[in-house]
């Protein structure tokens, strides 16, 4: 079975690579020449844990291909999957352009039947936007040829994309015709026999259930973080407040961690097309409104807690910050609350030295010379009025606490993921700030 990912970004070069894996001919294509070149030599560019090297296999074995050619690779191509980037335009809603170039460059080249799938996240009604542009040039080229449209949502956490694809909990699959039914089940075949489910429905259905779960998901993060905000006031520990929550099977563990606020680039993207797409539709998403409105509120509060401890005076200080991405195991910054926090403390007057394992030469693309970027956690702290933790990684969760509060310049931390614990810190020699904790 041969297919083709049109866009080699962080969807589809998943997509493409671990369809490979599982001995589909694959070709990835995408505009961007120097890129692909790159890809043809196994030069990634993104990192996500374990993809590179599963890169590598496939081009050695022949079944993962790369070209700058959708016309050359769309021949004996059964399956067109469009993987291409949709940003969002100045009133939130989904930028399209790029879908639908690869939508009318299909319908210019395609000779037999073909099945154009969806990967990107799109808004509902996009499908038929696509079917139609496909039919009018098949039209001008007055070509009879057959074609059906579906959406494949991707449900991919960045850090863990290539594990979600090959263990997915679900794959979701919008269709309307049976011939396009029957070429997905045989696609996804290999999934189904590991016990993994696949979901046929409507592909409006397919649609609105990216939007919907990735909207459900801030919902939970934005809760906590206005929980452990309200929890700080009136002297409550939120760690102890979502353990009690969390042991509830209704409403369950995961993503009711507070923090700094969600970035990335589908959360926050998304959040404002579903609430656009239906403000388009006369309906006011008022539950997500509010989610947008904590999340952003929520980047500053570590910034908030530095201008009390300090008097609101910043100028002239120091300060170290740990984590740069906007989650572990990736270098995605793209609405991080790393680069609100950062930005925050420049335009006080501050002088920021930073640290993060992956993200440092992106970071230097957005802060240029405005940030001191160091190689080592510790070096980050030297001199420092205080530590920003703003990410997570594993290296952060156990440091020396001695050596941290020997380089320091002021044994003071802000937490913005809750991984050290208040008392411990205390008896350390350390001013300890987290999300949420109440109480001296």
């Amino acid at each position: 079975m041969k297919i083709v990912i049109v866009g080699t970004g962080y969807v589809g070069l998943v997509t493409g690579a671990c369809f490979s894996e599982v001995g589909i001919d694959v070709t990835c294509v995408d505009i961007d020449k120097k890129k692909i070149e790159n890809l043809k030599k196994g030069i990634i560019p993104i990192y996500e844990p374990g993809l590179e090297n599963m890169v590598h296999r496939n081009l050695e074995k022949g079944r993962l291909h790369f070209s700058d050619s959708l016309k050359d690779s769309l021949i004996d191509a059964e399956v067109v999957f469009g993987a291409v980037g949709t940003p969002p335009d100045e009133d939130g809603s989904a930028d399209l352009q790029y879908v639908l170039n690869v939508a009318r460059e299909v319908g210019e080249h395609i000779n037999d039947y073909t099945l154009v799938v969806t990967k990107s996240t799109v808004p509902v009604g996009t499908a038929e936007k696509v079917r139609k542009e496909i039919s009018e040039v098949l039209k001008k080229r007055n070509a009879d040829i057959e074609f059906d449209v579906a959406s494949n949502p991707e449900f991919l956490k960045e850090g863990d994309a290539v594990n979600d694809f090959l263990k997915p909990d679900r794959i979701v699959v919008g269709v309307d015709s049976k011939r396009a039914e029957d070429l997905m089940k045989r696609l996804y075949k290999p999934f189904t026999m590991n016990g993994h489910p696949v979901i046929f429905m409507d592909i409006v259905s397919a649609e609105m259930t990216k939007y919907a779960a990735n909207a459900m998901l801030a919902t939970k993060i934005s809760f906590m973080n206005d929980v452990a905000n309200l929890c700080e006031i009136v002297g409550a520990d939120v760690n102890m407040v979502r353990k009690g929550i969390g042991s509830d099977r209704r409403i369950g563990k995961y993503f009711i961690y507070p923090g700094t606020g969600y970035g990335g680039s589908c959360f926050p993207k998304d959040v404002k097309a579903l609430i656009r797409t239906a403000h388009q539709h006369g309906y006011d998403m008022a539950v997500l409104k509010a989610v947008e409105d904590v999340n952003e509120r929520q980047k500053s509060i570590l910034y908030g807690k530095a201008m009390k401890y300090f008097d609101g005076n910043l100028k002239g200080k120091t300060f170290g910050v740990w984590g740069l991405s906007f989650k572990p195991q990736t270098d995605d910054m793209r609405e991080a609350p790393s680069r609100v926090i950062i930005n925050r403390l420049l335009d006080a007057g501050a002088h920021v030295k930073a640290y993060d394992p992956v993200a440092v030469d992106e970071a230097k693309r957005i802060f240029g010379d405005r940030v001191e970027f160091v190689n080592d956690q510790y070096e980050a702290l030297i001199d420092t009025d205080a530590l920003f933790l703003i990410t997570e990684w594993p290296e952060f969760k156990f440091p020396s606490f001695k050596i941290m509060k020997k380089l320091m310049k002021q044994p003071v931390v802000f937490d913005g993921r809750n991984i050290y614990d208040k008392s411990e810190m205390k008896n350390e020699g350390f001013r300890y700030f987290g999300i949420g904790i109440g109480g001296k």
